[in-house]
């Protein structure tokens, strides 16, 4: 039966990332931040002891963190037992050449309803208060503090630097 090696699968990146041309660190944030601000939806992947969890969901950024406003879903499981999560957003695959995305780590935390960090993202996303008063329910507001990012972006080799970069906040 194979047996694969899955810590040298693992250290794949890790160790094409020794050799590569890495950026500014600045510049690369203005880069990844940029990214970000171009898109608004992503996975958010979340796991428990039994169980792994990846909804596509719309996110707000703001003041350097991820927000996600929701009902519910199995992705709670995975939040309840674990608060670290993985993000991806990504443009469509266009070939080797083409690539494009950002993946984060981070950790999550639930904002309390209507607490001044909810309210502030309420009015981010244009929401009334009474709105969402009158739900039998508010909305659940999941919010995730990035701890790294990589950042895949074919163009950046144009500019002699390596097409994936890291950056650790």
């Amino acid at each position: 039966m194979y047996q694969p090696d899955y810590d040298v699968a693992a250290s794949h990146w890790i160790e094409r990332d020794r050799d590569s041309v890495h950026m500014d660190p600045a510049a690369l944030k203005e880069k990844i931040e940029s990214f970000i601000g171009a898109h608004n939806t992503c996975a958010l992947a979340t796991a428990s002891a039994d169980m792994v969890r990846n909804t596509p969901i719309e996110y707000n950024y703001v003041d350097s963190s991820f927000y996600f406003f929701s009902e519910g879903g199995l992705k709670f499981k995975g939040l309840k037992e674990n608060k670290n999560v993985g993000l991806a957003i990504f443009e469509p695959y266009g070939g080797f050449g083409q690539l494009k995305s950002l993946q984060v780590q981070g950790v999550a935390s639930m904002v309390e309803p209507f607490s001044e960090e909810y309210l502030k993202l309420m009015e981010h996303k244009k929401i009334p208060v009474e709105a969402m008063k009158k739900l039998p329910q508010a909305m659940n507001l999941i919010k995730v503090v990035p701890s790294s990012y990589d950042y895949l972006d074919s163009d950046l080799k144009k500019d002699g630097f390596g097409s994936r970069q890291h950056f650790d906040v």
